[in-house]
């Protein structure tokens, strides 16, 4: 078994909460890193690289630790969704997405900081939007104001209530933390789970 810390590289709640769910003592350490667009990347390059790339941030800060991280996008017609950040941005992003099907990529990262070894996967996920009025849209962004989610929403919360279907093979990873895929990385680590 690992006797090493374990260090999630994030300032998110969402992904806080959902480590928790694991039972594992862990710390928190945010990456603050750029997390902008190169360009001609893919929107699956791009959720890969700010993943390892926060990891190997919060690595130079933690020895002998194992860091967990993640990033992940929304994609509608091949064009990257992002957090909208306020009510307006939001209703256009919600508009776009009716009657759509949007993929949201995660990106998932776990790095030995001792030895350098990592292992980084892709973990997409599916939602199919109902079609949606705008009066819809309106009262749902005013309940829950979800502006720091990718494709302005919250899945665990009245986010559901948007959508027609959801597919894909973890769910957990539609709100930024894909455990299922995490447990097995983990595992090849050495950590016992559960």
């Amino acid at each position: 078994m690992s006797k090493q810390s374990l260090v999630l590289a994030s300032s998110s709640s969402f992904r806080k909460e959902l480590l928790e769910r694991l039972h594992l003592t862990f710390i928190t350490d945010s990456p603050d890193i750029n997390e902008s667009l190169l360009l001609d990347e893919s929107p699956e390059d791009f959720v890969r690289r700010l993943s390892l790339e926060k990891a190997r941030k919060v690595a130079s800060r933690h020895q002998d630790s194992l860091i967990i991280a993640s990033d992940q996008c929304s994609v509608l017609n091949s064009n990257i969704h992002g957090k909208p950040g306020h009510h307006d941005a939001a209703v256009k992003q919600l508009l776009e997405s009716s009657g759509q099907q949007v993929s949201f990529l995660t990106g998932l990262c776990v790095l030995d900081s001792k030895t350098g070894n990592y292992e980084l996967a892709l973990v997409p996920y599916y939602v199919h939007f109902r079609e949606l009025t705008l009066e819809e849209i309106d009262r749902y962004l005013r309940l829950e104001t979800p502006y720091n989610c990718a494709g302005s929403f919250k899945s665990e919360g009245l986010g559901v209530t948007l959508f027609k279907s959801m597919e894909g093979d973890d769910p957990s990873a539609l709100i930024g933390l894909p455990l299922i895929r995490l447990c097995g990385i983990l595992r090849s680590f050495g950590l016992e789970l559960p």
